[in-house]
Order: C-alpha cells, then structure tokens, then sequence
C-alpha cells in the first residue's frame, strides 16, 4: 500500500495558508489533515509517519486538540474534513512543520517543504514591511513571536543533526552544500544565504541579521552593554533569548523618539526575566557597539556598521574587535551618564 495518494498538487501561496493556520493556545498552528492534503498523504497514513518519528515531536512541536478546540474551531467556519466526529486532529507549530520536513521523503515532500518555507517567509516580511498597517503593541506582539520563532528553530540545531540523514534527500535534490552550522538557514532558505535584504556580514560571513545579534547576545554571561543611540522595537527583540541573569544596559538618546516609553514598558512586563536599564550616551557616539562581559575575563566587543533597530534592512557589517582594552575610557564615561527617561 502507498503511502501517499494520488491527487492534484495544492499550490500554495499565502491565500491558502490563510485559511489553514490557525490560533490555538495562543500560537499560530497548521492541522494534521490540512498538512496531510498539502503533503499528498492520506490523514492516517501522515500522522503514522509522524507516529514512526515521534521522538522528534516533543510537546512543542505537536499536541492534540482538545474537545472544545476542536468545537471552537468549527464555529470558526472551519470547512476541512474532520475525518469523524469522534477524531481530534493535532495541532503542529511552526517548529513541527520544521521538523516535517526532515521526516517526509519524495519529490512532492521536497517541493512542497520548499513553497512553505519561502511562502512563510514571504508573509513575515509582509507583517514587517507593513507595520504602520498596525498598531505599534500588536505590531511588538507579532514581530516578538515572529522572532521567537526563528530563534527556538535556530536551537534546535543539535537535534536536527541528529536527523542529518534525512536532510540529505533534500541537500541531494538541491545540488548544495550544507552544513550542521548551516541547518537554520535551510529552514528559511533552503540553500546557502546570499548577500540580501534580511541579512548582514558577521566577521566576514553572511549571516541572518535578527539571529546574529541574538546569537552575539546569547554570549553574554553576566553584562551586556548596547551602544546605539537609534533603538527600537527590534533592538528589544534580539533580546528575548538573553541568558537568565544577564544584566543588560542600553546605551542611547533614542534618537527621533525610536523608543516609545509604553513598548518598553510592554516589553519589560513581557519578559520579566531580563534586566534592562536604558542610560544617555551623551550625544558623542555615532558607531554602534556591542560589550559583552565587561569587567571580566570574558569580556568581548563588537563594532556594528548600523543599529540594530534597521537589522537586515541593508547590508551591513558587525566585526570583533579583539583589543577591547582601548575602549575601557569610553566605557567607563559611560557608566557615569544618567539614565534615559523614555517618553
């Protein structure tokens, strides 16, 4: 018996993917039957793949809905088959529909892991390219899960190569070469990153821009010090994933009012966990720079050719810098400036 059944490729474009995701538990999810018609597989026989590869379908990938999501589903105008009134779909995350794609073989998986991927993307630079579409919180909200996302995808790194065997179809179909290192950027990509809009040089490599300032940041151990006198919703984004117990200060005029005093306060009872204090720079900074660990044996600093607010908008270059020492004057002038009341 095959596996998947003969039908007409769903093309899909962000019309279709409209009308198949939906909010449950407060994430953005896609159901089984719907991934199954996209995937060219039965319900069943879908869901049995998923079952042979289950060990890679933690809590956060994949849950079953219940009784009453399913009811509120429907009252939504939810027209797909339910496969019987007795049948309780699941429910899979943006990092489950990831992982389909290491688990699912054939030249239709392929194609079609491809046209979500790049259609996913498509509709994440629409919310960014057209915030002024919505309010600034609800654009905060979006833009944060958004980011969060791609983040918890880039972590499992480690558990993809375990899965490298099953890329291989996909790096074989696409004549590239891939790299463990490279595993996050096949999930937006599917190939190697190119110098674009979206991404930045980082130590002479092109990289995502939003995950090289998260990945920079997730290095600090103690202190993180942000000089940038042009800060923003994102400059608090690439925050989210900061280390528990991280001290973060900010160093900026906020310059043109980037910062509104109500998003940071959002922000900051979002995600209590990290400490941020927002200090003048005193209006002598024009380069931006990233501290990490000041003060300690594992101090480091970065240059960044643009603030991090604008990440990825055009091309830019971050370097380290590895004679920190002739910093250590401005630094400490900065330590004495006072703290920044946002307006």
């Amino acid at each position: 018996m095959t596996k998947e059944k003969n039908t007409d490729i769903i093309i899909i474009d962000e019309t279709m993917l409209q009308t198949k995701i939906h909010s449950v538990r407060g994430q953005k999810v896609m159901l089984d039957f719907d991934l199954a018609e996209i995937y060219g597989y039965t319900t069943k026989a879908f869901n049995q793949q998923v079952k042979n590869n289950k060990e890679r379908f933690d809590e956060g990938f994949r849950f079953k809905l219940t009784r009453e999501e399913v009811e509120n589903l429907r009252s939504k105008n939810l027209t797909s088959s339910w496969g019987g009134s007795r049948y309780l779909p699941h429910a899979f995350t943006e990092q489950g529909i990831y992982m389909l794609m290491t688990v699912l073989k054939g030249d239709l998986a392929i194609m079609q892991s491809k046209a979500l991927i790049r259609t996913f993307k498509r509709m994440k630079d629409y919310i960014i390219e057209n915030q002024g579409l919505i309010g600034e919180r609800e654009y905060l909200q979006l833009s944060m899960q958004v980011n969060k996302n791609m983040l918890e995808v880039m972590e499992t790194r480690h558990e993809l190569n375990e899965v490298e065997d099953q890329m291989a179809d996909v790096v074989d179909k696409l004549s590239t070469v891939v790299y463990k290192s490279d595993l996050s950027e096949i999930m937006t990509e599917f190939g190697k990153p190119q110098i674009k809009r979206g991404y930045l040089i980082l130590n002479g490599e092109p990289f995502k821009a939003d995950l090289a300032y998260s990945e920079i940041y997730q290095q600090a151990k103690k202190k993180l010090f942000i000089v940038d006198n042009y800060i923003g919703i994102k400059t608090l984004e690439h925050l989210i994933n900061c280390n528990n117990g991280v001290d973060v200060t900010i160093f900026s005029d906020n310059l043109h009012n980037g910062l509104r005093a109500n998003i940071f306060a959002d922000f900051c009872k979002e995600y209590s966990k990290i400490n941020i204090l927002i200090k003048r720079t005193g209006g002598i900074y024009h380069d931006r720079f990233i501290v990490l660990d000041y003060g300690t044996d594992d101090e480091r600093i970065f240059m960044c050719g643009a603030s991090s607010k604008d990440a990825g908008a055009r091309v830019t270059t971050i370097i380290e810098d590895f004679g920190i020492r002739k910093y250590k004057v401005l630094i400490q002038d900065l330590l004495k400036n006072k703290e920044l009341i946002l307006q």
